[in-house]
């Protein structure tokens, strides 16, 4: 198959970022998905909650750029499965403050320490200071430097 020009899909920023997003991904996917059912914005918000305590779904959605409404759904789901609790805020009863149930807390710690063996796994592909510099440009790249 010949190209039709000379751009290269292949080797396009974004394209690469999310191949290797992906891939790199699919191990952790598996162990929240098989060990708690949970899809990949659930997960995310579990860990935001267990790395800052008490936070709205705003604060969340604004941390993580993650839209409002997969918020609120991963939201209802870990509150259905009763990995988290919501609190109406007293001054601003429009305002829920999320916070992890005791199994919350659990399934965090789990997924925490297989989210710290997974991370060694993959640094380890790399010299240590090229995995210095990965992560330093990543965190460029998503404005966070």
């Amino acid at each position: 198959m010949t190209k039709k020009d000379e751009f290269d899909l292949q080797d396009f920023l974004p394209y690469l970022l999310n191949q290797a997003a992906e891939e790199s991904s699919m191990a952790f996917q598996q162990v929240y998905k098989g060990r708690y059912g949970m899809l990949r914005t659930e997960w995310r918000v579990l860990f935001h909650l267990g790395n800052y305590g008490q936070m709205t779904a705003k604060e969340i959605g604004t941390r993580a750029k993650i839209h409002k409404t997969k918020i609120s759904r991963a939201v209802r789901k870990l509150e259905q499965r009763r990995f988290l609790t919501r609190t109406k805020d007293e001054q601003d009863r429009r305002v829920e403050h999320l916070t992890l149930t005791s199994f919350g807390q659990a399934a965090y710690r789990d997924l925490h320490s297989v989210a710290q063996t997974y991370d060694q796994k993959l640094s380890a592909l790399f010299p240590a200071a090229e995995a210095k510099m990965l992560r330093y440009m990543l965190r460029r790249l998503a404005g966070s430097e």
